[in-house]
């Protein structure tokens, strides 16, 4: 599949007249006044959630949804310029609300804040939300946002302290972006440690102080929400109602929108970009993008994924995997991969080849580009030297054990990555690997059903493809993510960030540093580093394409500010309908 350069340009006019549209429709359309006089609004999340407390899952489209009903003290903009949401201001060491000696930050909350039952938003709310997610056996997933913090204290009803283990030059990890929302304190009283997810009615339909209020969860096929009467700006939300669709696949997703018209935004649009071009001809819609830190990637399973193992102890550490500890291997598994073909055919101009997991903001970006050219030769190469042959003639290497080099490699359903999967299988066969590929939906693949075996946090299987990125526009929190204690396990009811089983003494000690760091040229320096262990130093991830954010929008929506640095939805409250 190639695209040419004429679809290449009209794609980016497609591009660029979503962006317009974007800025002008509220300039030349007066805004509702009045809660709810837009009507119904219609969101297709193929992805569909799973959940709706994103502390149960680090799948986008379960954060994605959440973020319809729960808000962090402060999120990030657009433009990722940091903004107050249930805060009063962002603290800082000028105004006082962050120590001189970097070692806590003082949040007050906004005034006259409801939860959408009627309560008022508190401080014990703030505190209950970093007890639950560091409560023993709760395998939170978002534990990375509370690194280093020792105690959350109440001051007063509006006041709290986050304190840190030793200076936190970025303070603005804990409730901070779509990542970190606050939690009702009595709605999940009872949900601590392992009983979290057993809280089917909270984890369901939490009580938030977001724009809109959950009146109907199907999990992996649609949620039903409307305004919440509660919400702290008397005119907003402009939409009395919403549904977020789920199911289907981005394909249907792009049509209901941009051909149809049936809905008026639809998410992730991962599909070819001359397919994107015809659709757009449809006429009832626009494409939206914006670049952030988004990564399409390869994570190896380092623990064994055989299903001869007992229940339990497939993907743990008690069991390594018979090849992928080995560097040799997953550098030659990068090495055989073409990234730029990859990118072209799967992204166009709404992605770029990349070889780093952080590859923005530039602060942060090593830039490195030695995997960029496919090397197949030095791949082999580099597994002949290693000791993997193929004795038999069979076309498949061994190890120096003996055991065949045959992998299962699995991702989410959608046709770019089947695409991404079929081309990459081409190659990794032709340096000797046998490669079996299997796709989940994406519903089960991102959720966060403990008892699914088709998780992407469970990882049975030998190697993984998806896309993650984090809030804001620091790494710290997210590369904090592979440190040992992150692990998942039975134990853990398999939710951890660390779904590589990676653990380094040097990359534990890195974070640390990063923690301890406030120079920004030095904490560029320290990211970079911790970067290039995962990637070109160790290939434990291997990174393929830097992802554009890329929706459709209705030609009849206006407000909406695609935002790659938090959740697409997070100034929701704003969107409405054009009229005429």
């Amino acid at each position: 599949m190639t695209h040419t350069r004429e679809t290449t340009m009209r794609l980016k006019t497609a591009l660029l007249g979503a962006a317009a549209l974007t800025a002008l429709a509220p300039a030349a359309m007066a805004q509702p006044t009045e809660r709810g006089a837009s009507g119904h609004l219609g969101l297709f999340y193929w992805q569909a959630p799973s959940v709706l407390n994103p502390y149960l899952s680090a799948g986008t489209k379960d954060l994605e949804a959440s973020s319809l009903m729960l808000e962090p003290l402060a999120r990030y903009d657009e433009n990722g310029t940091m903004v107050p949401y249930l805060a009063a201001e962002i603290p800082t060491v000028e105004n006082g609300g962050v120590s001189e000696d970097l070692t806590s930050i003082t949040w007050t909350l906004a005034e006259g804040v409801l939860w959408s039952d009627g309560s008022p938003l508190t401080a014990e709310d703030v505190r209950f939300t970093w007890e639950y997610c560091t409560a023993e056996g709760g395998g939170c997933a978002q534990l990375a946002k509370f690194e280093g913090v020792t105690d959350v204290e109440v001051v007063d009803d509006q006041t709290v302290t986050v304190r840190f283990d030793g200076p936190q030059p970025n303070p603005y990890t804990a409730f901070v972006g779509y990542q970190g929302p606050i939690l009702n304190h009595e709605q999940f009283a009872d949900c601590l440690g392992p009983a979290a997810p057993q809280c089917t009615e909270a984890n369901f339909g939490p009580i938030g102080t977001g724009p809109y209020v959950v009146t109907d969860f199907r999990p992996n096929d649609v949620v039903q929400l409307e305004a919440n009467e509660n919400y702290r700006d008397a005119s907003k939300p402009y939409f009395a109602t919403v549904t977020m669709k789920g199911g289907g696949d981005a394909t249907a997703a792009a049509r209901a929108v941009l051909e149809t018209g049936e809905y008026d935004y639809a998410w992730n649009l991962q599909l070819a970009p001359d397919v994107l071009e015809g659709m757009v001809e449809g006429g009832t819609g626009q494409l939206n993008t914006a670049f952030g830190a988004s990564v399409e990637r390869i994570e190896a399973n380092l623990t064994d994924a055989s299903p001869d193992l007992p229940e339990g102890e497939r993907s743990t550490v008690a069991h390594p995997h018979p090849f992928l500890t080995d560097p040799a291997v997953r550098e030659a598994l990068s090495m055989a991969i073409d990234r730029t073909l990859l990118t072209e055919i799967g992204y166009g101009e709404a992605g770029r080849p990349t070889c780093d997991l952080v590859p923005a903001p530039e602060l942060y970006a090593s830039g490195n580009t030695d995997c960029i050219e496919q090397d197949l030769e030095g791949a082999m190469q580099m597994l002949e030297e290693a000791g993997y042959t193929d004795t038999n003639g069979d076309g498949v290497r061994e190890t120096p054990d003996g055991e065949p080099l045959e992998m299962l490699y699995q991702t989410s359903t959608n046709a770019v990555r089947q695409d991404y999967q079929a081309l990459i299988k081409e190659w990794w066969e032709q340096i000797g690997f046998s490669v079996e590929l299997r796709n989940i939906d994406s519903s089960v693949f991102f959720g966060g059903d403990p008892g699914s075996p088709d998780t992407f946090q469970r990882f049975y299987a030998d190697v993984e493809m998806y896309t993650n990125t984090f809030d804001g526009t620091d790494p710290q929190a997210y590369l904090s993510a592979y440190t040992c204690n992150k692990i998942p396990s039975p134990d853990s009811a398999w939710v951890g960030e660390n779904i590589n089983r990676y653990c380094s003494e040097d990359y534990d000690a890195l974070i640390a540093e990063l923690g301890e760091t406030a120079d920004l040229d030095e904490r560029g320096r320290i990211a970079k580093q911790m970067n290039d262990m995962l990637t070109n130093q160790s290939h434990i991830i291997i990174p393929l394409t830097a992802r554009g954010e890329l929706s459709g929008v209705a030609n009849s929506l206006g407000g909406v500010k695609l935002n790659a640095w938090d959740s697409e939805l997070w100034n929701i409250a704003d969107w409405y309908r054009i009229e005429g």
